[in-house]
């Protein structure tokens, strides 16, 4: 049982290094609850392990990217996003800053005039959502230097999984932080529509000021609280091992507390819920909990004290539906049907970004399927396990579908467009960033599982995850891991269903029994000693190769199983039998969910009254369809 507080939980941290910790970062901030802003200090400190000297370090001011001319708000305009429909008005509301004060570095002086705009990836110049600065020392192979930065920054209305609605304020992406040298190089995107983030591990020791009427939550676990006297409190968090920090402050949420034993250890588990939303706090409860229990026995261990869910008001769903480092946000309605598990959707998903996004930390901007992708596919794998294969994203009285199938129906809706390996702002539009890289992700894994084997992509994704947590890793490494584990070279599958475009989809072209006497016009009526010549022929429809499986039975109660690689656009089989065909099948007994029509894998001489398959296949996409409604919204 749950225990309703409105105390803070504090928890141990962790002792020994996780992590290459790179940076360490020491902010003090002070929230103004009435103008959505705060002004602060920061104080970071930079490791140069790249093993070169450094003289230009990037900064990202990611709340930039919400103005007018910003490449964000542009590429939304454009093609439209999770918050804005494309050509939608501009609202000033949802602008948002960061500006730099003042910007000293320790030893070299005040370099707040040497910082300039840049706009790498289209040269926007109105684009300010990252500045840099040229040293004029360079910084030395494992020598550490250290920024004294002041900054304000103005909160948009709720956009982007960030910003304030009425009192409620979510803060993500809110301090100038500094970009990773990854691969020999500078690695600092412009923030795009459709990008998310990439930052290094380290330390945070952060001081947050807000009302003293308002609930506090952030990354970390929360070590101090003090009252200032002045109607305001301040909060000192601390984080380890982590490469983000967010927090949020609200009058109206209920802290509800709990905890979890994990084989690993115990985790603290901190619900900040809206007053109207507490019907769904049990849900968000056990949603967590299983989760983190099956990615404990599946992926890896959780290592940190604690995670905190964030339950974001009516009207704010654009804050909804975000990760963070210790720190997530679910989403749920005042009247959430127990059959819609939206709630628990959100949860589980979030919560694997501890995981994909935020141990394993691959780089977001260019390789989103890396974690979006995995997260999805794991997210298939999880729900289907607590709460049933067909029932995991409906489950009414009406109907059912898993989580599968939505996923199957982000990927299908988009098309052929782009390749998971697309750089994720320069992917057609919106809803081919999210159909490709997560739909069709988790949809690739899942046919990877009808080749390999479901135990043996469990067993990949174990060591991608074990071997390359607290590291940034690439897309060579990931396939790699996986090929290495399958003890097989998969070069074939990645450089179609990865890194191409092809689409899967193979179809029974035509299956008929001709009788071999059909010429002779005294052969009389058929019998059990009728010689007859079956014809299959297979057709490989789309340009995805992959080898097929084919099950062809008889009246006889014979069958036959085929094997074809798939190679050639189509294979006929011939058979002589005393017995006439009954069916032909595709795929029997096998999943492959990357076959983009499955109701042209089977021909049957005669259908089957009692309930076809065809007719339940249209049931089920019509209950795909709003399982897919329900996702998108998720």
């Amino acid at each position: 049982m749950v225990t309703v507080l409105v105390l803070l939980c504090a928890g141990t941290v962790a002792q020994q290094p996780l992590s290459d910790r790179v940076v360490a970062y020491k902010i003090d901030a002070k929230y103004d609850a009435k103008s959505h802003s705060l002004d602060a200090t920061e104080t970071l400190t930079y490791t140069n392990h790249t093993g070169q000297a450094l003289d230009r370090f990037p900064f990202h001011l990611y709340l930039n990217a919400f103005q007018p001319k910003a490449t964000w708000i542009r590429e939304a305009h454009r093609d439209g996003s999770r918050d804005f429909g494309p050509g939608s008005p501009w609202d000033a509301k949802r602008t948002g800053s960061n500006e730099i004060k003042s910007f000293v570095v320790e030893g070299m002086g005040d370099l707040t005039k040497q910082l300039h705009f840049v706009a790498p990836d289209d040269g926007n110049a109105d684009d300010k959502t990252v500045v840099e600065v040229v040293l004029p020392k360079a910084v030395a192979p494992n020598a550490s230097i250290t920024f004294q930065i002041s900054f304000h920054a103005q909160f948009p209305e709720a956009v982007a999984r960030s910003g304030y609605k009425r009192d409620f304020i979510l803060a993500g992406q809110w301090f100038p932080k500094v970009g990773v040298f990854w691969n020999g190089k500078w690695n600092c995107h412009q923030y795009h529509a459709n990008s998310e983030f990439f930052a290094d591990f380290g330390t945070y020791d952060v001081n947050v000021t807000v009302p003293s009427n308002f609930n506090f939550g952030s990354t970390g676990v929360v070590t101090n609280t003090k009252q200032n006297g002045n109607g305001t409190t301040t909060y000192t968090a601390h984080a380890e091992d982590v490469h983000d920090f967010a927090w949020t402050a609200d009058p109206t949420t209920k802290v509800v507390t709990d905890s979890i034993q994990l084989p690993s250890g115990k985790v603290n588990i901190r619900i900040l819920m809206q007053p109207g939303h507490m019907s769904s706090t049990d849900r968000y409860m056990s949603a967590l909990k299983g989760t983190m229990q099956k990615f404990e026995e599946w992926y890896g261990p959780y290592p940190y004290p604690q995670i905190t869910v964030v339950d974001p008001p009516h009207g704010g769903g654009a804050t909804g539906g975000m990760e963070y480092p210790m720190f997530i946000t679910a989403d749920t309605a005042w009247a959430m049907p127990k059959w819609a598990m939206l709630p628990e959707i959100v949860v589980e998903h979030e919560y694997g970004h501890q995981y994909w996004y935020g141990m394993v930390a691959t780089n977001e901007f260019e390789d989103a399927w890396l974690d979006e992708g995995i997260n999805s596919y794991t997210e298939v794998k999880i729900m289907d396990a607590l709460y049933g294969r067909d029932t995991s994203a409906i489950n009414s009285h009406v109907t059912t579908t898993g989580e599968a199938g939505t996923q199957r129906m982000m990927y299908f809706r988009t098309g052929d467009y782009d390749p998971l390996t697309r750089n994720s702002w320069e992917f057609v539009n919106g809803n081919s960033y999210g159909g490709v890289t997560y739909g069709k992700t988790a949809t690739m894994m899942l046919t990877l599982e009808s080749i390999l084997g479901e135990a043996k992509v469990r067993e990949a994704v174990h060591t991608y995850f074990m071997r390359y947590r607290f590291k940034h890793p690439t897309e060579e490494d990931f396939m790699n891991t996986v090929s290495e584990v399958a003890g097989q070279n998969l070069d074939w599958y990645w450089n179609q269903a990865v890194k191409g475009t092809p689409v899967l989809d193979f179809r029974i072209l035509k299956a008929v029994s001709l009788r071999d006497d059909w010429y002779k016009k005294d052969a009389g009526e058929a019998n059990k000693s009728t010689d007859y010549t079956t014809f299959v022929t297979v057709h490989r429809k789309g340009d995805f190769i992959l080898p097929v499986h084919l099950l062809v039975k008889f009246d006889d109660s014979s069958q036959v199983k085929e094997t074809w690689d798939g190679q050639d656009r189509w294979r006929r089989w011939e058979y002589h039998k005393k017995a006439q065909l009954v069916s032909a099948e595709l795929y029997p007994g096998e999943f492959v969910p990357m076959d983009v029509d499955q109701f042209n894998n089977s021909f049957v001489v005669k259908a089957d009254k009692r309930a076809t398959a065809k007719i339940s296949s249209y049931w089920m996409w019509a209950t795909q369809m709003l399982a897919h409604l329900l996702s998108w919204l998720a």
